[in-house]
């Protein structure tokens, strides 16, 4: 399983020689605690963990220098120590023990994609997915897939009013997708019907990116066959799905938000929360954020102020891509939650979901 993280700035300059063995026993010890708990580690709690090894007078002193250190902090006086977000990465980046997938959780995501088996439409294929993923994790799930990748079957241009149009795309599967479209005005209905009968005889069969591409290698002789003005009606009929870093051209499913509510209990959690959900809606900075999932091979992780998304919230994101049978990127799946995430845990459930639903697509 491939994992890509942004390094932090600790662990390129300090590395695991910048902390002995019993200083990483300890700050794993923390870590794990407070991902458990997400309460503040005592001194106290850990000398009992580690079986009274080390006193915790002893203890309280790591502590003090993992501070110093900014790889933990203490929330208020007398507390005990919380690792902050560098240190988070840190763990990720050099501490973190990785296994395989669960026997039962392993068993769960086989027998709960492939039963999706039984929908002919991508789009629930991916809602089945997105929602089961949600359930295992206790966490918001979500999958971007580009909007039709699928043969196209029908295109439709229709006059709305003076400058504006809608196309109306079909696919094999049933889908429907419509978009709006500026477009000179005073254009007669016959315009429109050509450019209808033009792409419709031409699409069967192809997806909108072949589409494009073919109408792209035919402009020269699409002006002749077709008038100037119906040539320019089919350009910018396609032109509204090409694109793939445009938010538009994206089919984003989110499940399980109310997860996020069930776990926080002050006030201050639940606002950042509620900003989690605003920075959701206006989906265009999330859609950015996954299309750099798309770049790579492996699950990428994102935790809380690494991108401006998260800055005010206080999430992380768990994401991997899934390929076609061509061994292409189609898509990304993941998860959104508390940046106390059981990372090792949630890597491997996305990185497996990730591989099964692109097997299962192809």
């Amino acid at each position: 399983m491939g994992l890509i993280t942004p390094k932090s700035p600790l662990f390129d300059k300090h590395g695991l020689a910048g902390l002995d063995q019993r200083s990483r026993e300890i700050f794993r010890n923390i870590v794990e605690t407070y991902i458990s708990t997400g309460e503040p580690v005592g001194s106290r709690t850990i000398s009992k963990s580690l079986e009274g090894q080390l006193s915790p007078a002893s203890i309280r002193n790591v502590m003090m220098d993992l501070e110093e250190t900014g790889l933990v902090y203490s929330p208020h006086t007398s507390a005990g120590r919380m690792p902050t977000e560098a240190g988070l990465r840190f763990f990720v980046d050099a501490l973190l023990e990785i296994n395989a997938i669960d026997d039962g959780e392993r068993a769960r995501i086989d027998a709960e994609v492939k039963a999706s088996n039984r929908y002919r439409r991508t789009e629930d294929v991916l809602g089945e997915a997105s929602t089961m993923l949600s359930g295992l994790s206790q966490c918001a799930s979500l999958v971007m897939s580009p909007k039709f990748n699928s043969k196209l079957k029908h295109i439709e241009f229709v006059s709305l009013s003076p400058g504006r149009a809608l196309v109306i795309l079909v696919n094999e599967e049933g889908s429907v997708e419509n978009r709006l479209i500026d477009v000179p005005p005073g254009l007669t209905p016959s315009i429109f019907m050509r450019a209808t009968n033009y792409l419709t005889a031409m699409a069967q069969g192809r997806s909108i990116e072949e589409v494009q591409r073919h109408v792209a290698d035919e402009m020269q002789g699409l002006r002749r066959e077709l008038d100037e003005v119906s040539a320019k009606l089919v350009e910018s009929g396609l032109a509204v799905w090409s694109g793939h870093n445009d938010s538009e051209s994206k089919n984003l499913i989110v499940r399980g938000q109310a997860n996020l509510l069930e776990s926080q209990t002050a006030s201050a959690d639940l606002e950042r929360i509620r900003k989690l959900f605003d920075d959701i809606e206006n989906k265009k900075d999330l859609v950015e954020i996954l299309g750099l999932a798309e770049k790579a091979e492996g699950v990428r992780i994102f935790i809380g102020s690494e991108n401006r998304l998260f800055s005010m919230s206080g999430s992380s994101l768990v994401v991997a891509p899934f390929k076609n049978r061509d061994e292409k990127i189609i898509g990304v799946l993941g998860i959104i939650g508390p940046t106390r995430l059981n990372y090792a845990r949630i890597i491997p459930m996305v990185d497996y979901t990730a591989k099964m639903v692109g097997h299962l697509l192809s």
